[in-house]
C-alpha cells in the first residue's frame, strides 16, 4: 500500500499546511504549475516527488519535470498532465493518449476547480486536486490524499486549505 499526497497549482507558494497534511504519505504527485524550481526542490526534500510541468512553469522547472508521466502504483496505472480536461471533455491532445495509454488513473491540474470522477467509457478515475496556491481563480485552496493498494484508489480524502489568498502559516 502507498499512501499519496496529490496537489497542484502551488504557483510558488507551499503552505506548511500541506506538509502536515502529506506527513503520513509515501509519495508526493504535483500536477503542474510548481511555480519556481525551489519549490520543487522542497517537495523533493520532503517526500519521493513525483510531477509534471504546467503552463505557467518556465524552461528551468521544464527541464526538471516532463510535460507528461506515466507509471505504475501498487497495481493501477497512472498516467499525469497538467492540461487534460476530465471525461467528456478531455483536451485534444490527451484524448487520444488516454486511449493508447489505457490507465486506471488520470491526473491532471489546470483548471483550479477539484474534480474526482468515473470515467466508465475508458474505465479509469479521473482524479484534479484544484489549485493549493493562492494565485488563480479559484476560492478554496485543496489538496487530495488516498491510498492505492493491490489495484484500487482507497480513503479518498478531499483537504481544503482555506480560502486563496489567506495565509495560515
Amino acid at each position: 500500500m502507498r499512501r499519496i499526497g496529490l496537489m497542484s497549482a502551488t504557483h510558488g507558494f507551499l503552505d506548511e499546511a500541506v506538509l502536515g497534511y502529506f506527513a503520513e504519505c509515501d509519495e508526493v504527485w504535483h500536477a503542474g504549475d510548481f511555480g519556481t524550481l525551489a519549490l520543487l526542490e522542497q517537495l523533493e526534500a520532503f517526500k519521493p516527488t513525483r510531477g509534471v510541468f504546467g503552463n505557467v512553469d518556465g524552461a528551468e522547472l521544464r527541464r526538471a519535470a516532463p510535460r507528461d508521466l506515466e507509471w505504475e502504483c501498487e497495481g493501477v496505472r497512472v498516467y499525469m498532465t497538467h492540461i487534460g480536461g476530465y471525461p467528456g471533455a478531455y483536451e485534444k491532445r490527451v484524448k487520444p493518449e488516454l486511449a493508447a495509454r489505457r490507465p486506471g488513473l488520470f491526473i491532471c491540474g489546470r483548471s483550479h476547480i477539484l474534480k474526482v470522477m468515473r470515467d466508465e467509457k475508458l474505465g479509469l478515475i479521473h482524479l484534479n486536486p484544484g489549485a493549493c496556491g493562492h494565485h488563480g481563480w479559484h476560492t478554496m485552496r485543496t489538496l487530495l490524499r488516498f491510498s492505492v493498494d493491490n489495484g484500487m484508489l482507497q480513503g479518498l480524502e478531499a483537504i481544503e486549505l482555506g480560502p486563496r489568498g489567506v495565509h495560515k502559516t
